[in-house]
C-alpha cells in the first residue's frame, strides 16, 4: 500500500504546521484583525495604551499585528518575525490590559499565545513561501 508524498511521515509535521499557521491567522484576522478594521472610529475612541503610546499609535500596531502579520503567517512569508509582534501584542493584552482576567476568560488569547509561539519556534514548514524559497537556495 503507498501513500501520497503528501501524507508521508516526513511531510506530516509541515502539514501539522501549515494547519496552525491557517487556523492561527484566520482566527486572528476574524475576531481582532477585521473588526478593529471595518470599525476603526470607534476602536480609536476606546482602544487601551497601557504602554502610553497614544490612541493612534496603539491602534496602527494593534491593526499591524492582527492583519498584516497573520496574513504573513498565513502564506508562511517571514514567518517567525511576523510571529513576534503578535505574540507582542497578545502578551500586552493578557498581562497589562487584562491581568484580572481567569484562564478561563484569557483562555483565547492565551491558546493564541501557544500558536503562535509553537509557530516562531518551529518555523512555518516545508509548504510556506519561507519553505520553498530554502528548497531553491543554492547549497
Amino acid at each position: 500500500m503507498r501513500t501520497s508524498k503528501l501524507l508521508s511521515a516526513t511531510a506530516t509535521p509541515d502539514l501539522g504546521l501549515l494547519y496552525a499557521r491557517l487556523t492561527g491567522a484566520a482566527l486572528l484576522l476574524a475576531v481582532h484583525g477585521l473588526p478593529k478594521l471595518l470599525h476603526w472610529r470607534s476602536e480609536l475612541a476606546h482602544i487601551d495604551d497601557p504602554l502610553g503610546l497614544g490612541p493612534g499609535i496603539t491602534l496602527t500596531c494593534a491593526l499591524f499585528a492582527e492583519i498584516v502579520c497573520p496574513v504573513l503567517v498565513a502564506v508562511g512569508l517571514c514567518t517567525r518575525l511576523a510571529s513576534l509582534p503578535v505574540l507582542f501584542l497578545l502578551a500586552v493584552s493578557m498581562v497589562l490590559v487584562h491581568p484580572d482576567w481567569s484562564l478561563e476568560q484569557g483562555q483565547f488569547g492565551w491558546l493564541l499565545i501557544i500558536v503562535f509561539g509553537t509557530i516562531a519556534l518551529a518555523g512555518p514548514g516545508r509548504f510556506s513561501v519561507d519553505g520553498w524559497w530554502r528548497r531553491r537556495a543554492p547549497r
